[in-house]
């Protein structure tokens, strides 16, 4: 019998079951292929976990000397190997400093199994995005794990070995095995490893006896060895221990309130016995922290990874300046001093003291910029005015004077010092040797105070400045690098050569993982440093600011003074060296008199020592300078009818052209500084003394 046709509502639900049978066959084989699939990845991850628990786990890295080199090659220092380390169970560790460890460094530790999946899935997208390697998401295991076996390197295949040897110090150690064994191998800075031997080096103290405080401030050093020491930084090292007493107190290990009594409780730290290193410890020290954060070689590689670090610095020299600081800085007193002193040919940095005494202050005054250069800015005020059609014969009248600024709303009115005024027109040569403030403020004005900024930025001055009639006399601090590597320029004719320490870093098989490259720039151009130069040599001359010294100086030298009421600078170059010289005190303590007047014989004698060895060398004389005897009461060419002429360096353009006076007696001698008569004889005697 025929099959009664199916309605149209019976077709419909026909094809509607049909379809949700097929569907229900799809997830049937689509959920046993997922069964499958999971069966077969937890055979291969168990027997993954198998093999690496089966595999013993490679020795770890062996630690060699590392060793800094100065320019000649004669080792300055060998970094031991042996390290500051004192091994203690878990339970000798104060449970505080357990918690501070793991609330700031793995806060999951105890829920993972040695990679934190949520952290790692966070830093890998970090890395994509910024197509870099910069994120860690490291745990504590995976720290240990590149402590004890790895390199330090910044590579997905060092990543991925350190991720594999987690999972096997996951499998192979407890966890509470795993902690002890970080917290004796972590690096807390100054050579010490272990939290047991940097609480003894910080706190004098057995680690199981840490408070609550000191914990968190412990725990929050093995991040930046350096940039949160206690010692070093104590304002980065007290904003780590609070984000780290609020860590504990989020995750519940304290409560809010233990945590703020913790922060304001105050520490008493042991003090620091830091012995010395061999040999210019201020240098060292600025080694180390380039090649630490410039170049990402850790510190515990720069300690014990067998690398050679090839410097600049020149031992003589260095000796030279050591013992310059210390006989002029005294004994029995608070007065500190700095001095760096370049090559400025190649920006080799020659000798680098920070302090009177490293022992007792590690603080490394050469960087800071915290100290107002005072006249010694002035030669970048009259560069950038040569620069701009001034001359040495440029006049401003040096007397008491109001300068408006701020579009007249504001006033400055500087003085000289011990308000000593020529009452007249002076011009730039006179300015410079007896260091009018005057004359420099008039001249920053007219040339515009954005031009001088500008000029001292492509010399190299980095901090911040402002364009008010002060910054012609150096109220913006700045730091003797600074100003020894901006004068360098003047020394090298306009060139700039970037500072430079370190020439070569070697790894222990002598790969080169670093050569320095000096980067240089010309500047100025050589006509106008050469006319500064010339100016700033009367620096040293009778009446000069300098002239003190100028029986200690037996070859030509350009440098400037400065003096604020908390620092005396004395800043100086011959075409070998240039070198700045600073002298005050650390706590805003005024510098007397007597004190001041340290700076210039600490420089002549520092440089007159290094230099001994090379013949006195005149500056080169460039192209595009004319010298010219002037009157310096016309500022005019000087011919036999005028008296107290002088020898005058120009751009060649801006010399006079006219004569002071309209007589002249042939073959008559010219007049000399003391109003006598000069002959050809005096003129070449002269030249051949210089």
């Amino acid at each position: 019998m025929a099959r009664r046709p199916r309605t149209t509502r019976e077709q419909a639900d026909y094809e509607a079951e049909s379809a949700l049978l097929r569907a229900a066959r799809r997830i049937r084989r689509w959920l046993a292929l997922a069964a499958s699939a999971s069966v077969v990845g937890a055979v291969v991850l168990g027997i993954a976990l198998l093999y690496l628990r089966s595999q013993a786990l490679p020795v770890s890295t062996v630690q060699q000397n590392s060793e800094i080199y100065d320019l000649h090659g004669d080792l300055i220092r060998s970094y031991s190997a042996g390290q500051n380390r004192q091994v203690v169970p878990l339970k000798e560790l104060a449970p505080t400093l357990v918690q501070a460890t793991l609330a700031i460094e793995d806060q999951r530790f105890y829920d993972h199994f040695g990679i934190d999946p949520r952290g790692l899935a966070r830093a890998v997208w970090t890395d994509l995005k910024t197509l870099s390697l910069d994120q860690g998401a490291s745990t504590i295991t995976q720290q240990l794990a590149r402590n004890l076996y790895l390199n330090h390197d910044r590579t997905w295949d060092r990543k991925l070995k350190e991720a594999v040897y987690a999972v096997q110090l996951e499998l192979q150690l407890s966890k509470e095995q795993i902690l002890e064994q970080y917290l004796n191998q972590i690096y807390y800075g100054f050579s010490t490893y272990g939290a047991q031997a940097a609480s003894e080096l910080y706190f004098g103290k057995p680690a199981k006896e840490l408070s609550l405080a000191e914990s968190a401030m412990l725990a929050g050093i093995p991040k930046g060895p350096k940039y949160f020491s206690p010692f070093l930084n104590p304002e980065n090292a007290k904003a780590r221990q609070k984000l780290i007493l609020n860590a504990m107190a989020e995750q519940g290990f304290i409560t809010k309130q233990q945590a703020d009594e913790a922060a304001r409780q105050e520490l008493h730290y042991k003090d620091q016995q830091a012995a010395p290193p061999s040999e210019a410890p201020y240098f060292q020290d600025y080694v180390r922290q380039f090649v630490t954060e410039e170049l990402g070689i850790s510190e515990s590689l720069f300690d014990g990874g067998g690398i050679r670090i090839y410097t600049t610095l020149d031992k003589r020299a260095q000796k030279n300046a050591e013992e310059a600081l210390a006989k002029h800085l005294g004994k029995d007193t608070e007065l500190q001093g700095a001095l760096v002193s370049l090559d400025p040919r190649t920006g080799y940095v020659k000798a680098l003291v920070g302090g009177r005494d490293y022992e007792k202050n590690q603080f490394n005054r050469v960087f800071a910029t915290t100290r107002q250069p005072g006249s010694s800015f002035k030669p970048i005020v009259y560069l950038t005015a040569l620069q701009n059609r001034f001359t040495p014969l440029t006049k401003y009248k040096s007397e008491p004077t109001e300068f408006p600024y701020d579009n007249g709303k504001k006033v400055y009115k500087p003085s000289n010092f011990n308000n000593h005024f020529a009452n007249d027109y002076i011009d730039m040569r006179q300015a410079l040797a007896k260091s009018d403030n005057i004359y420099a403020v008039h001249t920053l004005l007219d040339v515009g105070p954005d031009k001088v900024i500008e000029t001292a930025r492509r010399m190299g001055i980095t901090s911040p400045l402002s364009p008010l009639p002060s910054l012609a006399l150096g109220t913006f601090p700045v730091s003797p690098m600074e100003m020894a590597s901006a004068f360098a320029i003047l020394a090298n004719q306009g060139v700039r050569v970037e500072p430079t320490a370190v020439l070569k870093v070697t790894n222990a098989k002598g790969k080169v993982l670093y050569e320095a490259k000096p980067k240089q720039e010309r500047v100025a151009e050589a006509s106008y440093t050469y006319v500064l130069t010339n100016l700033m040599e009367s620096v040293f001359e009778e009446g000069g600011t300098g002239s003190r010294v100028s029986d200690l100086l037996k070859r030509p030298v350009a440098g400037k003074t400065g003096s604020t009421d908390t620092d005396a600078w004395m800043v100086g170059y011959t075409p070998e060296l240039s070198t700045a010289v600073w002298v005050g005190y650390d706590k805003g303590r005024i510098v007397s008199s007597l004190d001041s007047y340290q700076a210039a014989p600490i420089f002549a004698e520092y440089m007159e020592k290094t230099l001994d060895p090379v013949p006195p060398k005149l500056f080169p004389v460039p192209q595009g300078v004319v010298s010219v005897y002037i009157d310096p009461v016309t500022g005019k060419l000087a011919n036999d009818a005028c008296p107290n002429s002088r020898l005058e360096a120009f751009i060649s353009g801006t010399e006079p052209t006219t004569y002071c006076a309209e007589t002249t007696t042939v073959g008559q001698p010219k007049p000399d500084a003391s109003g006598g008569t000069r002959s050809w004889w005096d003129d070449l005697k002269r030249w051949w003394n210089e």
